[in-house]
């Protein structure tokens, strides 16, 4: 064999070592790197579950556990480290088949509900990992919470009166634990919501005493109705008793409706103004500040006395013998409690008397003679004035379709939250909630692999070096 013989041989064996410390150092490159893109695809699939669980919530659950998990009247709160910390399994079995004699219903299709397995899995996902203040933002951007009165407090004069009742410190007692326990549900003075029924009701008194104590305390099953007695003594529940059947001697107003502010979220205010300054601002101001056409909103005088529920009221029903029309055909609910909110932000600032701006040019587009009478202008589609041509619908405009929600994350995620890991903390914001920043590839090797990778090469280098200085001090002669 001549010497190119044996060179050549000598760069393929070299050339052969490098092929195969390449495949080991891959084979041993994708071992350290396996756990740490496990972690990261099983954190995309908690988000994505956790994203969908939010619209789930808001759509089924926030009517009875509140916009956050919270709870409302005795049903329970579900932002607790009790399901947190419970077996995964479990919490999904109560999600899917309910729980015996108390209001909450199965929600599996199998068990006559209307979510799929997998949907109650990202309803346990969301309950175990999630943001709870997100939730609350998912649920007040699309529209769904649920506005009613959690708790009140007795009109201190008519409470004085219950007083001079024959009982009258057990009547007092009931009607402070209702105002507190039970207004959520049965409204103002017991009058019924669209949650559950009125208990100031002739034919609600006329059951008997024994009755009313068994509902009270172990609920009724198939309404929201929950048992109470893990939360109310037994004198307190027969307090109740006799507040109900007792309630024709109450005088009304003894528990008063509560001002029950419309939630908000920085989406749902930015709706508010877009959705003002196309369809009120015309006659009420661009400011609120009112017009020859239309009262001033922005004023104290109106924000102080009127509450949130009454300005969704006039908003949706309008205002019969005026100009204002009714937009509950027109816009969704979610739409209209977007301008409550947006009104309501006026009142740290309200001037106690408004300067009414000049009216503009043909008014709104429902004023004007040539339009039909259930016109609704759209986000980004304000009308120009007299014209009533529509403006550029990019100018200023944001994307808002119905039902489209808060975004997913990692928008839009407060302070507090759930860590991934299951632990509530406050101030932290869990993992697959953070701002996804894509770093550079040598930040995402493993120090061990680098070390590896760069051993190799100075071995497989240093070979290569050994062979060559044998050659040169040692070569072989013509003949071989």
């Amino acid at each position: 064999m001549n010497t190119k013989q044996k060179i050549t041989r000598l760069i393929e064996f070299l050339f052969g070592i490098l092929a195969t410390e390449a495949i080991v150092f891959a084979i041993l490159f994708y071992a350290f790197e396996e756990p740490t893109r496990l972690v990261s695809a099983q954190n995309e699939i908690l988000q994505t579950q956790v994203d969908d669980a939010m619209t789930l919530y808001a759509e089924n659950c926030a009517v009875c556990h509140g916009l956050a998990g919270e709870g409302i009247g005795a049903t329970p709160s579900l932002d607790n480290d009790g399901l947190r910390t419970m077996d995964y399994d479990e919490l999904v079995k109560i999600i899917a088949r309910g729980r015996y004699e108390t209001a909450m219903p199965a929600w599996n299709k199998t068990d006559g509900g209307p979510l799929s397995d997998y949907q109650i899995g990202e309803l346990a996902a969301l309950i175990q990992s999630g943001d709870w203040n997100a939730t609350r933002d998912r649920v007040v951007n699309l529209g769904l919470a649920p506005l009613v009165p959690f708790e009140t407090e007795p009109d201190p004069v008519i409470f004085e009166q219950i007083g001079a009742l024959t009982d009258g410190a057990v009547l007092q007692q009931a009607v402070t634990l209702f105002a507190t326990e039970c207004v959520a549900c049965h409204g103002a003075d017991g009058l019924g919501t669209s949650l559950a029924p009125a208990l100031n009701d002739p034919l609600v008194r006329e059951k008997a005493a024994d009755e009313l104590t068994r509902i009270i305390t172990l609920g009724t099953p198939g309404t929201l109705m929950a048992g109470w007695s893990s939360t109310l003594a037994e004198e307190e529940i027969a307090a109740l008793v006799t507040l109900v059947t007792r309630w024709d001697e109450v005088p009304l107003g003894a528990i008063p409706a509560p001002d029950v502010p419309v939630p908000t979220t920085a989406e749902s205010l930015a709706l508010g103004e877009e959705l003002f300054a196309a369809n009120c601002s015309r006659c009420h101001g661009p400011e609120g500040q009112g017009t020859p056409r239309a009262p001033a909103l922005n004023v104290k005088s109106f924000l102080t006395e009127t509450s949130d529920l009454a300005i969704q009221q006039i908003v949706t029903q309008g205002v019969p013998g005026t100009a204002m029309p009714a937009w509950g055909d027109r816009m969704t609910e979610a739409d209209i409690q977007a301008i409550v909110g947006f009104i309501r932000q006026w009142e740290a600032t309200a001037p106690e008397v408004a300067t009414p701006a000049r009216g503009g040019g043909g008014g709104p587009p429902w004023l004007r003679s040539d339009a039909p009478a259930d016109v609704f202008v759209p986000p980004g589609q304000q009308t120009d004035g007299a014209a009533g041509q529509a403006a550029d619908p990019q100018a200023g405009a944001t994307d808002h379709r119905e039902g489209s929600g808060a975004g997913g994350p990692p928008d839009g995620y407060g302070g507090g939250g759930v860590a991934a890991g299951g632990e509530h903390t406050a101030g932290e914001v869990p993992p697959w909630a953070q701002e996804q920043v894509q770093p550079a590839w040598w930040e995402t090797l493993d120090q061990r692999v680098l070390v590896l990778v760069f051993s190799g090469v100075g071995v497989a280098t240093l070979l290569i070096f050994v062979g060559y200085v044998a050659l040169r001090r040692n070569p072989p002669s013509d003949g071989e």
